[in-house]
């Protein structure tokens, strides 16, 4: 039929590629968008909404035959004291030489 809306070319076929270019292109705008409606800060866990008072750092001196295990055990009785032992050298700056000696003021992490 001539003048039909109709031609008779073949409709146009999407490959495999060119769907995951097209899913990839849909995703990245769709992060785009979310990121400049939310903002950088709604990924990075910022704390800035948050109300209340802080509570001030924990403290612990260090006895003579006391261990890094031995602190961190009765800090946080309840966790693993692996990680609450690696929260204290984290916080305390000991990753070079976590070897505490007595007299030797540690913070401790909050529970």
């Amino acid at each position: 039929m001539p003048g039909s809306p109709h031609s008779d070319r073949p409709p146009i076929r999407l490959t495999r590629r060119g769907r995951v270019v097209l899913v990839a292109f849909a995703a990245t705008v769709t992060l785009i968008l979310l990121w400049l409606t939310v903002g950088p800060g709604a990924f990075a866990g910022s704390r800035a909404g948050h109300v209340g008072p802080s509570r001030p750092a924990a403290t612990v001196v260090v006895e003579p035959g006391e261990t890094l295990w031995d602190i961190a055990s009765t800090a946080d009785p309840g966790s693993d004291p692996r990680i609450v032992v690696q929260r204290i050298i984290d916080l305390n700056g000991l990753a070079g030489d976590p070897t505490v000696h007595p007299g030797q003021e540690l913070r401790l992490p909050s529970s």
